[in-house]
């Protein structure tokens, strides 16, 4: 009979990852991803990373772990499952309601993540006494590189980890620690010939396979980006609220995803599935922060959401959002009236 003792940590560490409802667990060394600092630099050097400038301000520390923590030895790389048990695209012509990407549907990531890595870190602890630090998407860690390194898929020419089991729909986390693990072999590039995420983006966000260019994407305007949207993208945004998961839903690989292996967090309630826009454009700030309170939406405010909104109603084509434009056009928020002006102008181009 195998004792427990007699089973490598490593097996033990990602047994348990998965009874605490991880979909992955791999590690890595700390130096594993040496290239990671430079492409980062020269992203940032071009300015691609947008107004997003907490990317430049810790960019030391996220281009290494040993940047940003020296003691670091081995990271232990998480992905969590959110496969959808829906078409990301089925909305893509219902033009009244808005679609929200896939993650931000059920519970905040942030919370369902970090409370399992923090339960992985203290079995670690207990198993091997060490010390170490955990991660998710809030600190200077680039979190793709690294699990690509540790191989929990690669990284494909949409910038984001593709996995050969989980498709494109993993939340991941990380564990940094001083324990010295066996590592795991990187995963391979297998996007091949393929384009489809390259064609699918409406706002052409990549310049070459494997660039991204957030200035372009939807993702980033719709949540990152503060101010009002450049209308050369406006168009291209169609009905989206919140995020994009196009050049993620055509990739091939997805059909390997079973939403049956999502964690149950992330299961998008009724309301935020099909949300109508009627709905989203009148909301003033106590009511959105009741409509979203768990989800990781609430963290843009409603400014943002109901500037998204009114240019998903722009581009409708539906009149009947006229009234409702109308009395955004005067908001308080300056960014809010000047994309409801705008909405009002796309549906009656003789008004403006």
């Amino acid at each position: 009979m195998t004792t427990q003792a007699a089973i490598p940590l490593e097996a033990r560490l990602k047994a348990e990852a998965i009874r605490l409802g991880f979909a992955d667990c791999r590690v890595t060394r700390a130096d594993a991803a040496p290239e990671t600092a430079g492409r980062l630099r020269q992203w940032l050097d071009e300015g691609r990373h947008g107004d997003m400038l907490w990317m430049e301000e810790r960019a030391g520390q996220r281009g290494s772990p040993t940047g940003l923590w020296p003691e670091v030895r081995s990271v232990i790389m998480l992905g969590m499952s959110y496969a959808p048990a829906r078409d990301p695209l089925a909305l893509a012509d219902v033009p009244d309601r808005g679609r929200i990407s896939v993650y931000a549907q059920g519970q905040d990531y942030h919370d369902i993540v970090k409370k399992a890595l923090k339960a992985l870190a203290r079995w670690l602890v207990d198993a091997a006494p060490c010390e170490l630090k955990v991660f998710v998407d809030t600190a200077p860690v680039m979190e793709k590189p690294l699990a690509a390194a540790a191989g929990l898929g690669w990284q494909g020419k949409h910038t984001n980890l593709v996995s050969r089991d989980h498709g494109s729909w993993l939340l991941l986390g990380a564990i940094y620690t001083t324990l010295d693990l066996t590592p795991d072999p990187p995963s391979r590039d297998t996007c091949g010939s393929c384009t489809a995420c390259q064609d699918a983006c409406p706002t052409n966000a990549f310049p070459a396979p494997y660039r991204l260019d957030a200035r372009r994407c939807i993702s980033y305007l719709t949540i990152e980006h503060k101010g009002p949207i450049p209308e050369e993208f406006r168009a291209g945004i169609g009905n989206r609220i919140y995020g994009c998961d196009d050049c993620l839903a055509v990739c091939p690989w997805n059909k390997f995803a079973d939403a049956a292996s999502a964690n149950r967090a992330f299961l998008g309630r009724a309301e935020l599935a099909a949300p109508a826009l009627a709905d989203i454009l009148a909301l003033d700030d106590p009511s959105f922060r009741e409509v979203f309170a768990g989800s990781p939406i609430k963290r843009i405010g409603r400014n943002r959401m109901v500037r998204n909104a009114a240019i998903a109603a722009g581009n409708s084509g539906d009149a009947a959002f006229a009234d409702v434009l109308g009395r955004l056009a005067g908001d308080e928020d300056p960014v809010v009236a000047e994309a409801a002006g705008w909405a009002l102008r796309r549906l009656n181009p003789r008004s403006g």
